[in-house]
């Protein structure tokens, strides 16, 4: 015996269980009964409200009482249940008060404490629920001169019923649930209205004046009792605690172990999924919602992303969040204020919703760091917000690159001087089309190749010779014959393979581009080894053609300048537009012999004209324009010559994601380790093996590629299960599955088929698919749930007989383990006609292996099943007839 607290002993009696006892009202509470253990043991945790009993096998845990508070919040007030009276708490003063109390003293009970609490502000009213007597509620209207006294006693009016909630100023309704049906009541206790429910209802929430949100097993509806309509309808998890925002048009659906956010008419915004359990939530003012989980405060945005706040040391219910403060409960029922730093979410909100100002307010005068922001910003499409935040070159430099920031890269790429680096700027500056710097990234990597190339597709005749000089001085062979093709300088290829000592191609190339003097010079060093000239008597020269722009940048659209582009406080990483593209490029880079490329000035002639005058000597005389022709300026409102981009969209696989917590849909839209981690949680799967092929197959399946053009990517487009051409544009259905449940029976069909057609293997294969299948098929209705649950159990029963059947074919050597494996087999839960051929086949081996009374028993239980087919029938009644003479066996079964 165990002493628990006051008036309430534990137990441990002589019928395997452990009994909690109410020493006042001399009555057992609750029972815990293990059928093959005996407790031996009892211990309480000292601070928490939880006992442990240790039995045989291993231990149970329990607790005496609900933890949670019943509490409502009206305005800036709370009102919550505590040791028998009901209290006030004022949020602007952070003072409480008794109201009154609710229980006579003495009247203890085990996990009867008031369950939910609702008040009615203008009627001053609380409606409690508990567990007494099944489900009932007590109804106390409370005089104006009660607050802060708490000494009054008021009669409650009570009365049965599941759940119970105002729904109007004087109006509450009472959940009758066995006729599923609401009573709608007055203040006085009397029924004014009765209306049935559209589905099977367990608990009510409130959802507005005159609505309800009625909780079923795998859904919630709301239910309009006046019009009687329901107004709408979501597929959940079994909720626990509704939430409604302050304006009531949005709510959050808790659960066990899930989030689901919508909006008043249940149209689904997101779904969070956690670990471990969700203890309560509330929204705060900027439409954001604060939850708390056994160790975790987070947030959830109106998008679905999440994050962590910070950690609790002991779990604590929301009741109000207001700015930085967050008001809450503790399991004691204490009051208590916890302060958070709102910082990141608010930051991370601001993006959501376009508020850019506040943004750049916030990196300004906020410590925003860390890995987790940067990814985040990564992830949404803002590497130039993530660039304000970070210090490491390389990562700026990585930022840079995906947010077309070629400047910052460039200065990042400088810090870091690595050929990789080098490299991939040169990439993305020549995918802007931006020359110069291309250019210059190949200079400082000496990729004389690719620099050469690009001077080729420039125009950039005069730097291609001085790559030829560059490539000479080098003894670079291939180098120079590449550079004289890009130039077309026919004598210096003819130069080049000369000295190279391929003479006859020196010969043949001469002659061929009208070169005689060095075509004879050639033929006479050759001599007898004169090679033959082409047969075309016209042949055409090979000369790089013209490039469509010589030199300069490829000519880019206009767009207008981001708001986070060109920093917040002008420090490193931006260029100053002043001094122009090249205004930095002309670092030298040291060669041979004092060949510079950087110095471009150092290979023209003494007649080239610089580029600071243009006009030479044209003697253009100035214009005098009055000042109302002047040529304007191009302002940020010229929208006519300025290209916006055009916001990217959410992709459809991620709409699937936030919007599901089916693992199928996850699989289907590509997040297969979200998917793996919700099978491992809701069925404990641990092998996803056998899976693999069948999430490749939901995920391409729910996919179609267009293939556009051959040089542009294939476009995946989404399949959407239930999509019309009548359906709104923005509106997203779920994804189309290739699995479904009509395709199981098929092949539970076929397994039944290759099971009496004696296909062991193939019927196991069947029977094996159905299973692996089944955790990846959708079903609309509780009727398909109930139907799926009892194919996992025929489908489970025929592997586990087809695998010992199976396995005692394999088994030539051992008679008696065969027979073991074929009476093993007639125990599993077959239909009838193979269960008789199970049957039939047990009594056949061990028969035949002179072990009569065990064949005997097998022939009496075929002729049980009443056998349609008569050879069956004759055969058992023969083996019976044959042990009932001699009752033996020749070799003893385990």
């Amino acid at each position: 015996m165990f002493h628990a607290k006051q008036d309430i002993i534990v137990s441990n009696s002589e019928d395997k269980s452990i009994r909690v006892w109410d020493v006042t009202k001399r009555t057992g509470l609750q029972t815990f009964r293990r059928e093959h253990d005996r407790f031996w043991i009892l211990a309480v945790h000292p601070e928490m409200n939880i006992l442990a009993a240790g039995h045989d096998s291993g231990m149970i845990v329990f607790k005496l009482e609900r933890e949670r508070p019943a509490f409502a919040v009206s305005g800036d007030s709370l009102f919550y249940a505590k040791d028998r009276f009901i209290r006030n708490f004022d949020f602007p003063t952070q003072r409480e008060a008794q109201v009154i109390p609710i229980r006579r003293p003495g009247s203890t009970s085990l996990n009867q404490s008031p369950r939910t609490l609702s008040y009615s502000p203008t009627e001053n009213a609380v409606l409690i629920c508990s567990d007494v007597d099944g489900g009932s509620y007590e109804l106390y209207v409370i005089p104006k001169d009660s607050f802060g006294r708490g000494d009054g006693s008021l009669e409650a009016r009570k009365g049965v019923g599941s759940s119970a909630i105002f729904v109007a100023r004087n109006r509450f309704a009472v959940l009758d649930k066995g006729n599923n049906q609401v009573l709608v009541k007055n203040l006085k206790n009397e029924v004014v209205k009765k209306s049935g429910l559209p589905v099977p209802t367990d608990a009510i929430f409130y959802a507005g004046t005159g609505s309800l949100l009625c909780r079923s097993e795998d859904r919630v509806v709301i239910f309009d009792l006046q019009q009687r309509l329901v107004l709408g309808d979501l597929q959940t998890p079994f909720v626990k605690y509704v939430v409604w925002s302050n304006d009531m048009e949005s709510v959050a659906l808790l659960s066990k172990h899930s989030i689901i956010i919508t909006n008043k008419k249940l149209v689904h915004k997101c779904t969070l999924h956690e670990t471990i359990r969700v203890k309560s939530g509330a929204w705060d003012e900027n439409g954001v919602f604060i939850y708390t989980t056994l160790n975790h405060i987070k947030y959830c945005l109106p998008n679905g992303d999440s994050g962590i706040i910070r950690t609790l040391e002991v779990p604590i219910y929301i009741t109000k969040v207001s700015g930085n403060t967050i008001f809450c409960l503790d399991r004691d029922g204490k009051n208590k204020s916890v302060v958070i730093d709102a910082t990141e979410y608010i930051f991370k909100l601001s993006l959501l919703r376009k508020r850019y100002d506040h943004v750049m307010n916030m990196i300004r005068n906020s410590q925003l760091c860390g890995e987790a922001m940067i990814a985040y910003l990564q992830q949404k499409g803002f590497p130039e917000v993530a660039l304000h935040f970070v210090k490491d070159e390389k990562t700026r430099f990585n930022l840079a690159l995906e947010s077309g920031n070629i400047q910052i890269a460039v200065a990042s790429a400088k810090e870091i001087d690595d050929k990789d680096h080098w490299y991939r700027l040169g990439v993305e500056a020549l995918r802007q089309g931006n020359a110069a710097i291309v250019e210059y990234a190949y200079q400082r990597t000496k990729n004389f190749e690719r620099l050469s190339f690009l001077y080729l597709v420039n125009g950039n005749l005069e730097k291609l010779s001085k790559m030829l000089k560059i490539a000479e001085v080098k003894n670079d062979v291939m180098g120079q014959f590449h550079n004289a093709l890009y130039l077309g300088d026919i004598q210096e290829r003819v130069k080049i393979l000369e000295n190279a000592g391929h003479l006859p191609l020196a010969y043949i190339t001469a002659s061929v581009h009208g070169l005689q003097d060095v075509a004879e010079r050639l033929a006479a060093e050759l001599g007898d080894d004169v090679p033959p000239l082409p047969v075309d008597k016209n042949p055409s020269l090979l000369i790089p053609p013209t490039p469509v722009m010589c030199g300069g940048d490829w000519p880019l659209l206009r767009v207008m300048k981001g708001i986070f582009d060109g920093g917040f406080d002008g420090g490193r990483g931006s260029v100053d537009e002043e001094e122009g593209a090249e205004g930095d490029w002309g670092e030298d880079l040291d060669v041979v012999d004092g060949l510079r490329i950087g110095d471009v000035s150092a290979i023209l002639e003494d007649g080239e004209v610089a580029e600071e005058n243009e006009e030479g000597g044209w003697d253009l005389e100035d214009l005098e324009l009055p000042a109302e022709v002047e040529t304007p300026k191009v302002s940020g409102n010229a929208r006519s010559s300025i290209f916006v981009a055009p916001t990217p969209g959410m992709p459809v696989s991620q709409i699937w994601i936030q919007r599901s917590s089916l693992a199928a849909e996850h699989v289907a839209a590509g997040n297969f380790d979200a998917a793996m981690r919700l099978l491992s949680r809701q069925l404990g799967i641990r092998n996803f093996a056998p899976l693999k092929s069948m999430f490749l197959d939901l995920y391409t399946g729910s996919h179609s590629y267009l293939h556009a053009l051959t040089s542009a990517p294939v476009v995946p487009l989404a399949v959407e299960r239930g999509w019309s051409e009548s359906a709104a544009p923005n509106v997203r259905c779920p994804p189309s599955l290739v699995f479904n449940f009509s395709q199981l029976n098929d092949k539970l069909k076929a397994g039944y088929k290759a099971t009496t057609a004696g296909k062991f293997t193939e019927a196991l294969r069947l029977f094996l698919s159905i299973l692996h299948t089944v955790p990846l098929i959708v079903v609309e209705s509780g009727r398909e749930v109930d139907e799926v649950k009892e194919l996992i159990i025929i489908a489970k029963e025929y592997v586990l007989g087809l695998q010992m059947e199976l396995k005692r074919r394999e088994m030539k050597d051992n008679p008696v383990r065969q027979q073991e494996l074929a009476a093993y087999f007639t125990h599993c839960n077959l239909q009838l006609p193979h269960l008789r051929l199970a049957l039939l086949n047990a009594m056949t081996i061990c028969y035949k292996a002179k072990n009569l009374a065990t064949a005997g028993n097998f022939a009496r239980r075929l002729l049980e099943t009443n056998p349609t087919n008569e050879n069956q029938a004759k055969t058992a009644r023969q083996v019976l007839q044959a042990a009932e003479r001699k009752m033996t066996d020749a070799s003893q079964l385990n």
